[in-house]
């Protein structure tokens, strides 16, 4: 059985009718925001002022009959209640202030308005939009002049029972603009997270993306800097003995052939691995190159021509998958610059040993033949060349470190140390 969290009433039509309304008049109010202000207005005056003055029941005779009041003072005094709301967004404790003082003065005169609602639009504006800390202040001016209120109408209603709704009316106008004003702060802050998320997000994506193209170039140039190496020692030597030994010749072409397919392979593998996400499907996958596969990376050196050894002390063997290919990918790179520096006329050594918790992996070479020792670039001692940065970004997953320069008496030495990390698990 399947759930979701997300609420099925949020794809009911009607309520996504009412999103969409919503949306249009939060978009309405900030493009024109003196229209909702006005419209109040408006709306409060049609509701509450004017009935006062087009009932046929004799309301606005016994209005001022029983105030000594004008039309025009009454007109004067509902005006003074709704015409101050226009600003109660913009200044909402000024307009709260002015809406109370005319409250006061018209219950004073004893002049009863429907109007009067009005002040707790006012109240409700305070806490909407004001300074909070003006709220108490606002609510206990609203508590004092409801109290005049209370006095005016005891002689008709129970004093507690005009005080019960009148302050509970209050009470719920000051709690719906705080209701509001939290809803509104909450969806900003949830906005305002999104952005931060969606930004982080970006910023791992890219990340991500440059770590895995960092991953992907050093596993494809070790892959083809060792093959192309090796196919370019065993064609300098097929072209040597073509004349000389034509069946040597015929083995160095089967060996470019077999050295070209295993890197055919190994390519083909890591493109399937990329491609997999993309097109769903299930790469041909085969084991990453370990300790044991040491022996077949010296045999395809040497069959290149070069005089290549290994010697291994320890139980190396025993070490995880991810610090075996870190041990074979270093001992790779540092005999194919073997073979692209030196020459096929070389000899090589390469020690492997794991002692005192640390794994150390050294390769040396006798130089040319010529008796030149230096190398392309002839920076590789200081990290300049391609392979040796990727040596030691392989190194520094295991708190590692990488060495490469002049071997005395001649030839070039590259020497690695690894620390594995607690149970084995690679820094990440």
């Amino acid at each position: 059985m399947t759930t979701t969290t997300e609420d099925p009433i949020w794809g009911h039509p009607l309520v996504a009718r009412l999103l969409r309304i919503s949306r249009r008049l939060r978009q309405a109010d900030r493009d024109r925001p003196w229209l909702l202000d006005a419209s109040v207005v408006v709306g409060v005056y049609l509701v509450f002022g004017l009935p006062d003055f087009l009932h046929g029941d004799g309301r606005l005779a016994e209005l001022v009959r029983h105030s000594g009041l004008p039309v025009a003072a009454l007109l004067a005094l509902q005006l003074g209640l709704v015409l101050p709301l226009l600003w109660r967004r913009r200044a909402p404790t000024v307009v709260f202030g002015a809406v109370a003082a005319v409250f006061v003065v018209q219950w004073a005169l004893n002049v009863w308005l429907r109007a009067d609602i009005a002040l707790y639009l006012a109240l409700y504006s305070v806490a909407r939009h004001g300074r909070l800390r003006r709220l108490p202040w606002a609510g206990a001016a609203t508590a004092a002049a409801l109290l005049l209120v209370v006095a005016r109408v005891s002689v008709v209603v129970s004093s507690l029972v005009a005080l019960f709704f009148l302050y509970a009316a209050a009470t719920a106008a000051a709690a719906l603009g705080l209701a509001f004003r939290i809803g509104v702060a909450y969806l900003e802050a949830l906005r305002e997270r999104a952005a931060r998320l969606e930004v982080e997000r970006d910023q791992r994506s890219r990340l991500a993306a440059a770590a895995e193209r960092t991953r992907v170039a050093r596993e494809m140039h070790d892959i083809i800097g060792h093959n192309l190496s090796v196919i370019i020692g065993l064609a300098d030597g097929g072209a040597y003995a073509v004349d000389v030994a034509p069946q040597r010749s015929k083995e160095a072409l089967q060996l470019i052939a077999g050295t070209g397919r295993q890197a055919l392979g190994e390519l083909r593998r890591m493109l399937g691995v990329l491609r997999e996400e993309r097109t769903g499907g299930t790469p041909e996958l085969s084991p990453q190159p370990g300790v044991p596969d040491l022996d077949a990376l010296c045999a395809r050196v040497r069959a290149a021509g070069p005089e290549v050894t290994y010697r291994s002390v320890g139980d190396v063997e025993s070490l995880d998958p991810g610090l075996q290919l870190t041990v074979y990918r270093i001992a790779q790179e540092a005999l194919t610059n073997t073979l692209k520096h030196a020459g096929t006329d070389t000899r090589a050594q390469l020690t492997l040993s794991v002692e005192d918790g640390e794994i150390r992996i050294r390769v040396e070479d006798s130089g040319r033949a010529d008796g030149r020792t230096v190398r392309a670039g002839d920076g590789a001692a200081e990290g300049a060349g391609q392979g040796i940065a990727g040596m030691r970004e392989r190194a520094a997953l295991y708190g590692g470190w990488v060495t490469a320069g002049h071997r005395p008496g001649g030839g070039w030495i590259v020497e690695a140390g690894l620390v594995p990390a607690p149970h084995g698990s690679a820094l990440t």
